[in-house]
C-alpha cells in the first residue's frame, strides 16, 4: 500500500510538472501587444506625407505639356500607396501614367521603362518585364542598373545561370547586391547564408527606414523558413515599431501565433485587423488556414471562395496562381480550373516550381502518367519549396515509389512552418512524428 501511495504521489508530481511546463511555454506573440497595437493604431506620418505628395505631383502634370519629373514622382507616390494599403488600382494607375510618359517621349526614356519593368515583375508579368528591360537597355543603362534589373528578370523567369552571372558581376557592398544575394542563396538551399545576406542589407540601409524595414521583414520570412520563429517574431515586432502599417510583418506574427503558439483566436484577430486595413486578398487565404486548423470546413471554404473570387479578378492577373492552385486542388475541389491556371503560369514563366504546379494539377485530374512525365523531364533533381516538395511526394506515393515519396515528405517537413496546418498534419502521420 505504501508503494502504491508513493506511485500516486510521484504521478501527481509528474502531472503537475507537465501541466506547469505546458502553461509556462513561451508564447511568441503577445496578446497584450496585439491588443495595444490594434487599439492605438494610427496611420503613420510618412503615409500621410505620401498622400500629400501624390496630390501635389498629380496637380503638376500638364496634359498638353508632358514632363518626366512630375509623372515619375506621381507614379512613385502611387506605388508607395499600393505597398501601404494594397489597392491594386494604384499600381494600374502608376502603370498608365508611365506608359503615357514613355509614349510622349517616343520610347526613348530608359528610366520610364525600368519603372514599367519593376511594375511588371510586381504583377507577375515576367515576360513583359523582360521586354521592358530590353527596351531600357537599348536606350542606355548604367552598368549597375543593367545588372540588377537583369538579375531580377532572369531570376523570376527561371534563368538562374544568367541571374547568377549578373549577381557575380554586380558584387558590391550595397543593399541591392545583398538583397539579391539573399534570394539566390535561398533558392540554392543556403539558408543561413541567405539570412546573413538579408541582415547585411538591412544594416547597410539604417539611414533609410523603409528599405531597412523591408530587408528586416524579409529576414523574418527567411527565419520562419528556417524554423527560428522566436527570432522571426522579434524582427517582425521591430518592423512594426518602425512602421505601424507594415501589414506583412503583422501577418507574419499572425502566422507564428497560428503555427507555433497554437493560438488560432489571436491569429484570427490579427488577420481580421489586417483585412480591414489592407485591400489585397492575401489575408483571406490566411483566414481560410485558421479555419482549417480548427477543422471548420464550412468557414474554411467560405474564406477560400472569397479569396478565389478576389484573386481571380483580372486586375491581379497571375499574381495568385500558386494559392489558387492549392485551393482548387484542395478545399474548393476544382482541379480542372487548377490545371488551366498551371498551364497559364507556364506561359508566364517556366521554372521547376511552376512545372511542379502543373504536374500536381495533372495528377489531381487523374493524369498520372502525364504528371510523371513532367516530373522526370522538368522537375526531378531541381530545387523546390515546401509545398511543391509535398505535392511531388504525393505523386510518388501514388506511383508506389515509397522511397522517393519519403524523401520528398522529409524534405517538405523541414519547411513545416511554411505549410498549411492540414498538410503538416498529413506529413506528421506519414512520418510518424
Amino acid at each position: 500500500m505504501f508503494f502504491m501511495k508513493m506511485k500516486l504521489v510521484i504521478a501527481a508530481f509528474l502531472f503537475a510538472a507537465i501541466l506547469s511546463c505546458s502553461r509556462s511555454k513561451k508564447q511568441l506573440v503577445s496578446s497584450d501587444f496585439i491588443d495595444s497595437l490594434i487599439t492605438r493604431y494610427q496611420e503613420p506620418g510618412f503615409s500621410k506625407d505620401n498622400d500629400t505628395a501624390l496630390v501635389f505631383w498629380k496637380n503638376r502634370i500638364h496634359p498638353k505639356r508632358p514632363g518626366i519629373v512630375s509623372e515619375m514622382k506621381y507614379a512613385a507616390a502611387l506605388s508607395m500607396r499600393y505597398h501601404l494599403h494594397g489597392d491594386i488600382r494604384d499600381i494600374k494607375m502608376a502603370d498608365s501614367t508611365i506608359r503615357k510618359l514613355d509614349a510622349d517621349f517616343n520610347h526613348r526614356e530608359s528610366c520610364a521603362q525600368l519603372v514599367l519593368m519593376h511594375n511588371a515583375i510586381l504583377q507577375h508579368r515576367f515576360n513583359e518585364a523582360g521586354q521592358w528591360l530590353e527596351k531600357a537597355g537599348y536606350n542606355g543603362l548604367k552598368k549597375y542598373d543593367l545588372l540588377t534589373s537583369s538579375f531580377d528578370v532572369d531570376f523570376e523567369l527561371g534563368r538562374i545561370f544568367n541571374a547568377a552571372q549578373a549577381l557575380g558581376e554586380l558584387k558590391a557592398n550595397d543593399y541591392g547586391y545583398y538583397f539579391r544575394r539573399a534570394k539566390m542563396d535561398h533558392l540554392n538551399g543556403l539558408l543561413d547564408s541567405s539570412i546573413q545576406a538579408m541582415e547585411i542589407a538591412a544594416r547597410l540601409e539604417r539611414g533609410s527606414p523603409l528599405l531597412e524595414e523591408l530587408a528586416l521583414s524579409n529576414e523574418g520570412d527567411l527565419l520562419i523558413h528556417a524554423g527560428r520563429l522566436e527570432e522571426a517574431s522579434a524582427l517582425y515586432i521591430q518592423c512594426i515599431r518602425m512602421n505601424g502599417a507594415d501589414f506583412h510583418s503583422l501577418s507574419g506574427l499572425g502566422w507564428i501565433a497560428l503555427v507555433q503558439d497554437q493560438n488560432d483566436t489571436l491569429a484570427e484577430k490579427i488577420f481580421s485587423f489586417v483585412r480591414k486595413k489592407n485591400k489585397l486578398p492575401d489575408v483571406l487565404y490566411r483566414l481560410s488556414l485558421v479555419a482549417e486548423s480548427r477543422g471548420d470546413t464550412l468557414l474554411e471554404k467560405k474564406y477560400a471562395e472569397a479569396f478565389a473570387v478576389q484573386a481571380s479578378d483580372s486586375l491581379y492577373g497571375n499574381m495568385y496562381n500558386k494559392y489558387l492552385i492549392e485551393l482548387y486542388t484542395g478545399i474548393l475541389k476544382n482541379p480542372v480550373r487548377a490545371e488551366y491556371l498551371a498551364k497559364r503560369e507556364l506561359e508566364n514563366r517556366s521554372t521547376p516550381q511552376t512545372y511542379a504546379w502543373y504536374a500536381w494539377t495533372l495528377f489531381s485530374n487523374g493524369k498520372k502518367e502525364a504528371a510523371m512525365e513532367q516530373f522526370q523531364r522538368n522537375i526531378s533533381g531541381r530545387p523546390l519549396e515546401g509545398l511543391e516538395l509535398y505535392w511531388m511526394g504525393k505523386l510518388m506515393q501514388c506511383m508506389n515509389k515509397e522511397y522517393n515519396a519519403n524523401a520528398f515528405f522529409e524534405a517538405a517537413y523541414t519547411n513545416k512552418y511554411d505549410l498549411a496546418p492540414g498538410i503538416c498534419h498529413d506529413l506528421k502521420i506519414y512520418l510518424h512524428e
